[in-house]
């Protein structure tokens, strides 16, 4: 995206370091909407104070993955840094830039904060000040561990995120605190963002349901409450009639042994994955458990000779896939199994009309109706009730809804 100017609320975000009744704060936070300009003025932001503020300084720069800041923050960064002026050189094989400007030269080392072992990572740099891009999908422990690393006079932190739940420990502990923190809060929409046009806040609006909609597009920290999908609507995503053709099939499993083995077959045409048929086998209410074997029989059903791209399985499900890995009929692989990932996932694709069911899948259309939040829980949780359809689904949608994704399956894989 293309930034032509920028608006009052990015300027106070890039700026604050510098303004009189602003510059005594030692940290920003800036949350809100999804694509509302919060991440290009805070970066430039960042640079320019630093650049201003200290000469060879060292800083650093962190997001969930060092792959997603690259590509997210440090290689637009770079693009306005040069058309400012600033003289950049990238050594990201050692992950770091240099800037370069009025005979200072600072250094900004590229960070991954994904798990509790990221803080070793940072752990012992003495740094002028950090950036947290994302800092909602980050551990508290290696956000900690890198505020720790600002020992240098003058150093300031620099947040930004999209809402999570209310309970989320960065919201309880900094944006409620700000006043305590000593953090100036800035909390950005889309009409922060003058280069995002009419038709493009409108998209995104239409691209998101349910929690993820107050979250991403409202811009608000709320709770997750009531159904998981309530944009499932049987006159929009149930279909009496199906295409007659389609271009390409995939098989999604939730294995039980006790609990319900829940099967999706999946036909892709124009866009749009309808389910077909699915298969769904409740050994509690049948009062008898079904072998691996058993399961399997089904499986080759429900496939009915069609050319079946490969079987999407739960991970946790070892039996089950080395019982179909040993048949060599079909191509299996593990789920990605990121509940809260893949449940926006599906949101997403419900809002905007990728997924369509037919209405002769019965189990799936009864767990749109229960498949429910836990309620008073400090996160957001789905109740595992109601789930097996629910989590075949995620796991097709996550795992195996785009060829491009296709091509980054778990390495268990076994070709017919």
């Amino acid at each position: 995206m293309e930034v032509k100017s920028f608006s009052p609320k990015q300027l106070t975000a890039m700026r604050w370091w510098s303004e009189p009744d602003t510059r005594h704060f030692d940290a920003i936070i800036c949350d809100g909407a999804v694509r509302s300009g919060k991440t290009a003025a805070m970066s430039f932001g960042f640079v320019l104070w630093a650049m201003h503020s200290f000469s060879d300084g060292q800083f650093a720069l962190c997001g969930k993955t060092v792959t997603a800041l690259e590509r997210n923050v440090v290689r637009p960064l770079c693009n306005m840094l040069r058309d400012a002026g600033l003289s950049v050189r990238e050594v990201l094989s050692r992950r770091y830039f240099e800037i370069s400007a009025c005979g200072r030269v600072c250094r900004f080392w590229l960070f991954g904060g994904k798990d509790e072992g990221s803080a070793a990572l940072i752990q012992g740099m003495t740094l002028c000040g950090v950036l947290f891009d994302e800092v909602v999908l980050m551990p508290r422990s290696f956000v900690e561990q890198a505020v720790a690393r600002c020992s240098v006079q003058g150093a300031k932190l620099w947040f930004n995120c999209n809402p999570e739940h209310p309970y989320h420990w960065f919201y309880r502990e900094w944006i409620l605190k700000k006043t305590e923190k000593h953090a100036l809060y800035l909390h950005f929409t889309m009409d922060d963002n003058p280069s995002l046009s009419k038709d493009v806040r409108e998209r995104y609006e239409r691209m998101y349901g349910g929690v993820f909609y107050d979250r991403f597009v409202r811009g608000i920290w709320t709770a997750s409450e009531g159904l998981v999908y309530p944009m499932f609507r049987t006159d929009k995503h149930v279909a009496s009639h199906l295409p007659e053709c389609f271009r390409r099939y995939v098989i999604s499993c939730d294995y039980g042994t006790v609990n319900p083995t829940s099967m999706g077959l999946w036909g892709e045409c124009g866009g749009v994955w309808y389910r077909i048929r699915e298969y769904y086998y409740d050994a509690r209410k049948e009062g008898i458990s079904r072998t691996d074997e058993e399961h399997y029989i089904g499986l080759v059903r429900l496939a009915d000779d069609l050319p079946i791209d490969c079987v999407v399985v739960d991970p946790s499900a070892a039996s089950f896939i080395a019982c179909i890995a040993s048949h060599r009929k079909f191509r299996v692989c593990k789920a990605d199994n990121d509940v809260l990932t893949g449940i926006r996932k599906v949101s997403d694709a419900l809002s905007q009309g990728k997924l369509v069911f037919s209405d002769q899948c019965a189990d799936i259309l009864r767990e749109f109706t229960q498949y429910c939040w836990k309620e008073n829980c400090s996160g957001d949780q789905p109740k595992k009730e109601f789930d097996h359809a629910m989590d075949d689904m995620r796991y097709f949608v996550s795992t195996a809804m785009e060829r491009r994704e296709n091509l980054q399956f778990a390495a268990f894989s076994i070709r017919r």
